[in-house]
């Protein structure tokens, strides 16, 4: 299997060369540009190749001497003269020192090339024989006997000597003359930044900070030296090839940079080290004074650097204000607004992803295949943009996501789709942990970010619907209003494409008549059954006549500029990370990507309709093992946010396992919010916190029979975070107010009902949210769990965003007039109209979420009643009233007013207002719901639980 995999990804490479190189209509566009795309850092062999100079066309290169520095040789015999030349083109300017030896070296080099010429072919060398005829057979002499005279005029004549050299279109492009100059390919793309310090050193291999990729001695024969190019930008630096043409390292600067110059440094004479998190990187320079001059520079280039310095949280990013940013509630606008954006991507796109499915929709009911993912990234792929996507590798005994499969997909479909697996658990030794971020790069200049995996299932909208079939087969005349929205949509005859639909391409199946939302494997209930057969995507995992689906409830976010960087940034740490340590990613298919400068941020080249301005940090969960570093800034914020809210917190959130006990439980979310409720209380302020989880966790099992042992597991430690417990949130609470409790926190579930085959059903709704909003202000949304796993950094790695208002309008809190942000606010409101049904009922009134009236009238009310009114109609699991296994078996017996009296069932589900039911804090209570010892579950460590 190995060698069949390795083979195949000689054959890509191979295709790569035939199918990724620039086409001549390319070349000759990028020789008559007068700015360099960043694209182009992607074919740097190919401007090599095509001899396509790195000098910007048209636009002229001056130089001026600027200063001279003399001093004395080590021999101390003779003293040398060192000038600093200024040298500008176009918008670039940057400093080099040379020495008169090297002017001179310089012309020779022009002169024996030129001489070289005469005894080539005529025909195939006439222009640069033409482009030669101006310079000077000789070099005349700096040397006279008027020592003023000459000491003024040395750096006058260099001068006008290197600028009549550069009007010289052949001596100019000449490699001499570029090195002299410190150009390479890398010097003129406006997106990395400034053109910065270049030129040729010796790297001393070694230095990674990653276990298994060092020599074991220290001894000068554990590592070798190799001439290298070296590039310093404005935030990171790289080494490239004696012939620049292929980066081979990138080191991105953080604020573990150093730049240390001497022997007790380097073991070596005249090196510098540079040295970041996940490297010590050695290199050595000819003279003392060129070793001063690298390392000058290299601190003067970094100095206004982002990341030198830890910053809000220990966020490896700052908050970007003025920030373009939209939320999404539900995966459709998400995936569709997604799907615009990269119909946009011109240089890259990045993918990092839990779960990825190539065959999954973004635009929905599908009429043809131009929205699918694949066909998506396939379509940009032969536009010549560059996909990167990173996978989670999971142990496949363990999960059945099949990134395998994903990979195999997605690599199939052209060359310039790279995709990386990662861990290797074996080789890593990471067995328990996951990359769970969900992330979408475009160009470096707009991401979106939140809890949705491109994959199945994840699609959904605020009708959270739970059937879908075709026309021919519903019939239901007893149908709610739910249901007959889809019935009416899926009864539309629809043979041809969406209007919005560009035309479909010769290899699209015919979906035209298409009126399901979700195909195949995106119907699914992955409680009745987990997903299985990914390789087959088509085929229904369910049988969508008898089982409904679990509709998904999940937010993300997109944001722009700056902010976007910062999580391109992110996903380039990873990126170099994992072809480092992975020996087979080492091959050049896998090419190193560069971050572009947040200089050139400012205009993103296009915007996501809807975006408004508010300042946004990029936050992440990462450890050694991930990313090659160390962060928890997710935990952090939130612990920020909770202790600074002043009226209210709202959580909906996947998990909800937290209060430390310093043995199985770490993160002190739920402490934050019992130390706050209980200063609230001792202040007499009025304070809410709205949690909205999972009234079941996600994994496969039937609940009637108490639920599968992984179930179990997550009901007991969210239990233990709730109710149950010294170090549960409510019995500290009780300790302090007794029943007050109830006017601080409420904790709810959701759920909905629909009209199946003529008989109706319920479901929960999958909360799979990752979010927290305070005070109508901020709010966080990203990947990460409120548990162990997501939060600590040194297990699962996560992103999130924290995003602030800048902004104010009028609105209400506790009866009295507040100045709200526009985006927290709408937030806010959007959640609490869809939970409580709000369009249904003009009685509902969400403006003021912290008011008597709201919090008990409303909020608890509707979920108090609607938890009651399902109870009564389905007897739906979980229940209060179950509390023990012997109650299980006795509620599994009687039979539910749905399939004993329909007519009554159907009147009694009139009553239900949106969506939310409030969570069965006693459901199984006599009950020690965790895996039994012996079990699997059990012989795990608890750790992969929390």
């Amino acid at each position: 299997m190995a060698d069949l995999q390795a083979n195949t990804e000689k054959e890509w490479t191979r295709a790569e060369a035939r199918v990724c190189c620039l086409t001549e209509d390319q070349l000759d566009g990028v020789r008559a540009s007068e700015k360099r795309e960043f694209f182009l850092v992607h074919h740097l062999a190919e401007l090599k190749e095509g001899s396509i100079s790195p000098l910007l066309h048209n636009t002229p290169i001056t130089c001026r001497v600027e200063n001279t520095e003399r001093y004395t040789t080590r021999s101390k015999v003779r003293i040398c003269t060192l000038y600093t030349v200024r040298l500008t083109h176009g918008d670039f300017t940057w400093t080099v020192k040379r020495k008169y030896k090297h002017f001179q070296e310089l012309h020779r080099d022009l002169y024996k090339h030129k001489m070289m010429l005469q005894f080539l072919p005529l025909g195939r060398f006439a222009l640069q024989r033409q482009q030669l005829e101006s310079m000077s057979e000789e070099m005349p002499t700096l040397h006279g006997t008027d020592r003023i005279r000459r000491t003024a005029s040395k750096p006058k004549y260099l001068e006008d000597f290197l600028n009549s050299l550069l009007e010289n279109t052949f001596s100019k492009n000449y490699s001499g003359t570029l090195e002299f100059l410190s150009v390479s390919p890398l010097s003129f793309i406006k997106d990395l930044g400034p053109k910065g310090i270049e030129g040729y050193v010796l790297k001393r291999s070694g230095g990674h900070r990653i276990q298994g990729l060092n020599c074991f001695g220290h001894h000068q024969f554990c590592f070798r030296w190799s001439h290298r190019w070296l590039v310093v930008k404005d935030s990171f630096l790289l080494y490239m090839s004696r012939d620049p043409g292929m980066v081979s390292f990138v080191l991105l600067f953080d604020p573990e940079l150093k730049v240390l110059v001497g022997r007790c440094y380097t073991d070596t004479k005249h090196g510098v080290c540079i040295e970041n998190f996940s490297r010590k990187l050695i290199i050595k320079c000819s003279s003392y004074r060129q070793a001063q001059w690298w390392s000058h520079e290299i601190r003067q280039l970094s100095e206004h650097c982002d990341f030198l310095q830890a910053h809000r949280f220990k966020g490896f990013a700052p908050p970007r204000p003025h920030t373009p940013t939209k939320w999404y509630v539900n995966g459709s606008g998400y995936f569709s607004d997604l799907a615009d954006a990269l119909e946009k991507a011109t240089e890259e796109i990045f993918i990092t992803d839990w779960w990825l499915s190539p065959e999954v929709f973004l635009k929905r009911p599908a009429r043809g295949t131009y929205w699918r993912l694949d066909q998506i990234l396939k379509r940009k792929a032969e536009q010549g943009v560059k996909v990167c996507v990173l996978l989670y590798k999971e142990v496949e005994l363990a999960l059945g996501i099949n990134s395998d499969y994903s990979k195999r997909t997605l690599m199939n479909l052209h060359p310039n789709i790279k995709v990386m697996r990662h861990p290797d658990h074996m080789a890593s030794v990471v067995f328990l942990w996951a990359h769970h971020e969900k992330m979408v790069a475009i160009d470096q200049s707009v991401a979106f970010v939140g809890g949705l995996d491109l994959a199945f299932g994840r699609w959904d909208d605020s009708s959270y619907r739970l059937v879908d079939m075709t026309p021919s087969r519903v019939a239901n005349p007893g149908a709610d209003p739910k249901t007959e929205d889809l019935e009416g949509e899926s009864a539309i005859p629809l043979t041809t494409g969406e209007a919005s639909d560009p035309p479909r391409g010769s290899d699209e199946v015919d979906l035209g008549c298409n009126s399901l939302l979700w195909l195949g494997k995106d119907y699914s209930n992955f409680i009745k059954r987990d997903w299985t057969q990914l390789e087959q995507p088509f085929q229904d995992n369910v049988d969508r006549t008898q089982v409904p689906r679990i509709p998904w409830r999940d937010l993300g976010a997109v944001i722009h500029g700056n902010a976007a960087r910062d999580m391109a940034r992110h996903f380039i740490q990873r990126w170099n990370f994992t072809k480092i340590f992975k020996i087979k990613y080492k091959d050049k298919f896998y090419p190193y990507l560069l971050p572009k400068s947040h200089i050139t941020a400012t205009h993103p080249p296009f915007t996501v309709s809807g975006a408004t301005r508010a300042s946004v940090q990029v936050l992440r969960s990462v450890d050694r093992w991930s990313a090659g570093t160390c962060e928890a800034s997710i935990l952090d914020a939130y612990i920020h946010t909770i202790e600074n809210s002043q009226h209210y917190i709202y959580i909906e959130n996947q998990f909800f396992i937290s209060c430390a006990d310093e043995k199985s439980i770490h993160n002190t979310i739920g402490d934050a919010i019992v130390k706050r409720i209980l200063r609230a209380h001792s202040e007499k302020q009025k304070y809410r916190v709205f949690v909205v989880i999972p009234l079941l966790p996600g994994f496969e099992g039937n609940i009637t029979e108490g639920g599968g042992r992984a179930i179990q597991a997550i009901l007991h430690f969210t239990y233990r975070t709730i109710n149950r417990g010294e170090f549960s949130i409510l019995s500290r609470l009780k300790e302090q107010m007794q029943d007050e409790w109830t006017q601080y926190i409420s904790l709810c579930g959701v759920r909905t009902h629909s009209v199946l085959c003529q008989t109706p059903v319920t479901e929960l709704i999958y909360v799979h949210s990752k979010a927290l909003i305070a005070d109508d202000r901020r709010y966080i949304i990203g990947s990460a769990n409120i548990n162990d796993r997501s939060m600590l950094g040194s297990r699962d790695s996560e992103l999130a965003i924290l995003v602030e208002d800048e902004e104010r309008v009028p609105s209400l809190m506790n009866g009295e007039e507040y100045e709200a942000g526009p985006l927290a606010l709408a937030l806010r409101k959007e959640c609490f109209r869809v939970l409580l049904g709000a369009d249904s009922d003009p009685a509902i009134n969400i403006d003021d979420p912290v008011s008597d009236h709201f919090f008990n009238e409303i909020w608890n009310k509707i979920a108090q009643s609607n938890a009651s009114i399902y109870e009564t109609v389905f007897r739906c699991l979980p229940l209060d009233s179950v509390r023990s296994a012997r109650g299980l078996q006795e509620h599994a017996g009687a039979p539910a007013l749905a399939r004993s009296d329909l007519e009554r069932a159907t009147q009694e589900l009139q009553a239900v207002r949106g969506i939310l039911v409030h969570f069965p804090l006693h459901f199984l209570c006599e009950e020690n719901l965790l895996p039994p010892p012996g079990s699997k579950e059990r012989m795990v460590p608890l750790e992969v639980w929390t």
